[in-house]
C-alpha cells in the first residue's frame, strides 16, 4: 500500500509537472507569434494613403521641382514602414479637429537616389552621405508641411529644401505667425514620436530611427 501510495504521488507531481510544461510552451508559442507580428508591423513598408487617404501628397522628387531640378522617382509615392505611417497618420487625425492638415513632400527614398542627391549637395548638413545612409532610405523619415483646409500651406520659415540659416529649427528672426506655424508642426509631431532635425524645418525622423534597415527598394 505505502509503494502504491508513493507511486501514486509520483504519478500526481509527472501530471503537475506535464501541465506547466504545456502552459509554458504554450506562452512561448504565443508570445514568438506576438513578436512576429509586432516585427512585421515594425518593418513593413506601406504606401501612407492605404493609412490615411486624406493626407495631402506633393512627392517633389517625383518632379523637377527640387534643388536637382530633374524628376528622380518613377512615380509620386509616399511609402512609410506600417508604425510610422500609422503615427503619422494620428497627426493628421489631430490636425484635422482644427481644420488643418499635412502635406508630405517625401518619405522613404531608395539608397540610389541618395547617391544622385548626394552627388548634387555633398552636405551632410542637409543631404545624408548614402555611405551612412539617410533615415529616409530607412522609410522612418518624412518630410512635410501644415495646409489649412483649402489645401494652402501654412507660412513657414522657407520653402521645402532651402538650404539656408533661415531652415534651422532655432532660427528665429521670423514673423510671429511664422514662428507660431513652426512651433505647431513641431509639437504635433514630436508627441506623436518623431523627433526634430535641427537643419530643416520639414524633415521629422521617427523614433528608434537606428533599428530599420537601409533599403534600396523600387518605389513603384
Amino acid at each position: 500500500m505505502q509503494k502504491l501510495g508513493s507511486i501514486s504521488r509520483i504519478a500526481e507531481v509527472f501530471f503537475v509537472v506535464s501541465i506547466c510544461l504545456s502552459l509554458f510552451a504554450t506562452c512561448h508559442i504565443l508570445s514568438f507569434s506576438d513578436s512576429l507580428c509586432q516585427e512585421k508591423s515594425r518593418t513593413d513598408l506601406v504606401d501612407v494613403l492605404t493609412i490615411n487617404p486624406t493626407i495631402s501628397i506633393d512627392i517633389r522628387y517625383a518632379t523637377d521641382n527640387n534643388f536637382t531640378h530633374h524628376k528622380l522617382y518613377a512615380v509620386a509615392r509616399c511609402l512609410l514602414r506600417r508604425v510610422v505611417a500609422e503615427s503619422l497618420s494620428a497627426v493628421q487625425n489631430e490636425l484635422r479637429l482644427r481644420g488643418l492638415g499635412l502635406k508630405v513632400f517625401d518619405g522613404y527614398r531608395p539608397l540610389s537616389i541618395q547617391k544622385k542627391l548626394w552627388a548634387a549637395v555633398p552636405d551632410d548638413r542637409y543631404v545624408a552621405n548614402p555611405s551612412k545612409g539617410s533615415r529616409h532610405n530607412r522609410g522612418v523619415a518624412v518630410d512635410l508641411t501644415i495646409v489649412d483646409s483649402r489645401g494652402n500651406e501654412l507660412e513657414m520659415p522657407t520653402p521645402f529644401d532651402d538650404f539656408t540659416v533661415k531652415a534651422h529649427c532655432d532660427y528665429m528672426n521670423l514673423p510671429d505667425v511664422v514662428l507660431k506655424n513652426r512651433a505647431l508642426l513641431d509639437d504635433v509631431m514630436t508627441r506623436h514620436g518623431f523627433l526634430t532635425m535641427p537643419t530643416e524645418w520639414w524633415h521629422f525622423d521617427f523614433q528608434h530611427w537606428g533599428r530599420f534597415d537601409i533599403m534600396d527598394q523600387r518605389l513603384e
